[in-house]
């Protein structure tokens, strides 16, 4: 005769429906640990992303535009038309157009008392509503004006991979890219063209939004939402304060 060996008894439906409860809470908080992670780690890399883009534009903007008209042997016009490769107007000197969405600013790097007969000595930064980016376009003049094409600088047109919108123009925020100031320090950005000689600060700044949206910025009524950053610095071009 066989004996029932004590304790050797299966689980109970109770129990099992008590352990497959558990692990499903265990399973689900783990899961929401990792989605929440997995969230944060992409709102970061939007933000850092953005941040990247846009500081990197501001930087190099900057640089050139404390280049605008450099002229090392204060040559007496040496600022050209890009219209017509003729003089340009010796009273605005290197920053022959501004407004509150573009700069033209030429510099003589080659030291041959001309500009536009090297790369790099006549450039144009403009605000593209349409595609929302900014744009780099560099000019020559050797005979005829000659354009390099222009440069998706940050953001890109229609159809291109990018990363960052610069949204300046959009509704709601109306931010000028460019503001320029005398030294006195007022705001003459309404008074060009006819105050660029005045011009002793320019201030630039970039309103960005990440291209992809940030899933860690949720609207209620339109779901997750883009990552907007503002970024803005200030530029002197000593050689516009100088007279020749």
């Amino acid at each position: 005769m066989m004996r029932k060996r004590k304790g050797n008894r299966g689980f109970s439906l109770v129990e099992c429906v008590v352990a497959v409860a558990v692990g499903m809470s265990i399973l689900g908080a783990v899961y929401m640990a990792v989605w929440t992670g997995q969230r944060s780690t992409t709102g970061i890399d939007r933000k850092v992303t953005t941040g990247q883009d846009a500081r990197a534009a501001l930087e190099v903007m900057a640089m050139e535009m404390r280049m605008a008209s450099y002229n090392p042997f204060y040559a007496a016009n040496p600022w050209t038309d890009i219209a017509s490769c003729n003089a340009g107007d010796s009273t605005r000197r290197g920053i022959q157009n501004a407004t509150a969405g573009t700069i033209q600013i030429q510099m003589d790097l080659s030291g041959n008392s001309a500009c536009g007969d090297a790369a790099n000595e006549i450039i144009v930064y403009a605000l593209d509503t349409v595609n929302r980016r900014i744009t780099r376009e560099p000019w020559t003049c050797s005979g005829s004006p000659v354009s390099a094409g222009v440069q998706s600088f940050l953001g890109a047109a229609a159809g291109e991979a990018k990363t960052v919108r610069v949204v300046n123009a959009d509704a709601g925020v109306a931010i000028p890219l460019f503001r320029y100031f005398n030294s006195t320090g007022a705001d003459i950005t309404s008074s060009l063209p006819g105050a660029i000689s005045q011009i002793r600060r320019i201030e630039i700044t970039l309103v960005v939004d990440s291209e992809n949206v940030d899933p860690t910025l949720v609207n209620a009524d339109q779901g997750p939402q883009r990552r907007r950053m503002i970024y803005s610095t200030s530029v002197v071009p000593r050689n516009h304060a100088i007279q020749f």
